[in-house]
C-alpha cells in the first residue's frame, strides 16, 4: 500500500493544487481554458506520439488487454442502456450518467501508470489510450444521438470533432511511425519528448482547476449509479478478467488503473454542447475525482 501511495500521492497533490488555483482564480480566469487547449491539442498528443513511436509494443499483450478493457467497457455501456427505463432519468441526465460511467481521465491514467511502473507502465498506458479513446468517443456521441438530445447540426459537428480528435490522431501517427520503423529521427525525438513531459503535470493541475466543489451538493440516483459503475463495478470486472486471462503484473495494474479512473473533465464541455445535463456532469467529475483518491489506491492494493 505504501508503494502505491508513494506513486499516486504526488499526482493527487497536483490535482489539489489545481483545485486551490481554480478557487483562488490564479493566475486568471482566461489562463486555464487556454492552457487546457494547449495540453489537449499539443502537449498530450506529443507525449502519445513520443511513447508509441519508440515503444516495443511487442512486449504488450495488446489482444488480451483489448479484451479486458474494451470488453468491460462495452458490457457496461450496454447494461446502462438496458437499465435506462428503471433509472427514471430524462434524456439529458442519462447522457451525463453514461459519460460519467464510460469516460476516463487520460491525464491521471498515463501519469499513474508511469508513476507505478516507469517506462513500461507508460507504454502499456499509451496502448490503452489508443484502444479506448476512439471507442469511448464513439459510444458517447452515439449516446447523445440515441437519447435525442442533439439536432442534425450538432450531429455533424460532433462527428467532425470525432474525426479530428487530437488524441486519436496522435495514436495513429505514433503507431504508424512505430510500424514503419521511421520513429522520430534526429532532433525530432528529443523535441517531441520534451513537449510530452510537460503534458502530465500541467494536465493534472488542469484537472484540479476544473473541479466544482458546489456541484457536490447534488446526490441523486444518477450520481450514485454512475459512481457505482465507474469506481466499483468496472474495476472489479476488469480485475477478474485480467486475472482470468493471465495478464502480466504491469498490464494488469494499468488495465485496473484505467478502469478505476474518474471520468474526464472534458465530459462537461460535451454535455454542455450536445444537450446533456451539465450540472450533473460537473457533480460527477468533481465527486469521482475526489473519491478516486481513496478508491484507486485500494484497487491497486487489492491487485497485489
Amino acid at each position: 500500500m505504501e508503494g502505491v501511495a508513494q506513486a499516486l500521492g504526488p499526482l493527487f497533490l497536483l490535482i489539489l493544487l489545481g483545485a486551490v488555483l481554480g478557487w483562488r482564480r490564479l493566475p486568471g480566469d482566461d489562463f486555464w481554458p487556454a492552457m487546457e487547449r494547449l495540453i489537449y491539442f499539443l502537449l498530450f498528443p506529443a507525449m502519445l506520439v513520443a511513447t508509441l513511436a519508440s515503444a516495443d509494443v511487442s512486449q504488450v499483450p495488446v489482444a488480451r488487454l483489448a479484451m479486458v478493457l474494451l470488453g468491460t467497457l462495452l458490457l457496461f455501456a450496454a447494461l446502462l442502456w438496458v437499465l435506462r427505463p428503471k433509472l427514471g432519468l430524462d434524456s439529458a441526465a442519462f447522457t451525463s450518467v453514461f459519460q460519467g460511467a464510460v469516460r476516463f481521465n487520460t491525464y491521471v491514467g498515463v501519469a499513474g501508470a508511469a508513476a507505478l511502473h516507469g517506462y513500461a507502465g507508460a507504454t502499456v498506458a499509451a496502448v490503452a489510450v489508443a484502444l479506448m479513446v476512439p471507442v469511448v468517443n464513439v459510444l458517447c456521441v452515439a449516446s447523445f444521438i440515441a437519447a435525442g438530445t442533439l439536432g442534425p447540426s450538432s450531429l455533424g459537428k460532433s462527428l467532425l470533432a470525432l474525426v479530428r480528435n487530437p488524441l486519436i490522431l496522435a495514436c495513429l501517427v505514433g503507431i504508424a511511425l512505430n510500424l514503419t520503423g521511421i520513429g522520430l529521427p534526429g532532433w525530432s525525438g528529443a523535441t517531441v519528448e520534451l513537449l510530452g513531459r510537460a503534458a502530465l503535470p500541467l494536465g493534472l493541475v488542469a484537472v484540479g482547476v476544473a473541479l466544482r466543489p458546489r456541484a457536490l451538493m447534488r446526490l441523486d440516483r444518477g450520481v450514485w449509479t454512475s459512481n457505482l459503475v465507474k469506481l466499483a463495478l468496472m474495476p472489479a470486472v476488469v480485475l477478474l478478467l485480467a486475472m482470468a486471462l493471465g495478464l502480466d503484473p504491469v498490464s494488469r495494474d494499468v488495465a485496473l488503473l484505467f478502469a478505476a479512473l474518474p471520468t474526464a473533465t472534458s465530459a462537461y464541455i460535451l454535455a454542455r454542447q450536445l444537450g446533456g445535463d451539465a450540472e450533473l456532469m460537473a457533480a460527477l467529475i468533481t465527486g469521482q475525482t475526489l473519491l478516486a483518491m481513496a478508491t484507486l489506491p485500494l484497487w491497486l492494493r487489492l491487485a497485489g
